[in-house]
């Protein structure tokens, strides 16, 4: 059950944080994760509270106010192959939504079953 994380700079209209969100969930989709993981969020900072060099470590353009920040939070386990698949759709997703994939930033995060509870205190898988 991945858990996504959208940080961006104010002000982003619905449809923007929309097309970010739904490119990551059909990308997690097709690299195999089920359709009913759904657990999204969005945190819209203001420029002082979400501060990024626009050109580390050697982008093609610099980043813009509408760099993206993606995190996904997942169960430990993924290979690098499905990882770069996903990258590689995702970015094509963004890029067809009017997103340069330039200002698009991923962080994959892994934890193993034990450090999730999903709902009731209840640990699955373990």
């Amino acid at each position: 059950m991945p858990l996504i994380t959208v940080t961006v700079r104010k002000p982003k209209t619905a449809a923007f944080k929309t097309s970010v969100l739904d490119a990551v969930h059909a990308s997690l989709v097709s690299s195999g994760v089920p359709q009913a993981d759904l657990f999204q969020r969005v945190f819209e900072l203001e420029a002082e509270d979400f501060r990024f060099d626009p050109a580390y470590p050697d982008l093609a353009s610099p980043r813009t106010d509408d760099f993206v920040l993606i995190e996904i939070l997942w169960s430990v386990g993924r290979s690098v192959k499905v990882k770069k698949k996903l990258l590689a759709e995702l970015m094509d997703r963004l890029a067809q939504a009017g997103l340069d994939p330039e200002h698009v930033m991923v962080a994959f995060k892994e934890t193993t079953w034990e450090n999730w509870s999903f709902g009731g205190g209840r640990l699955i898988h373990t």
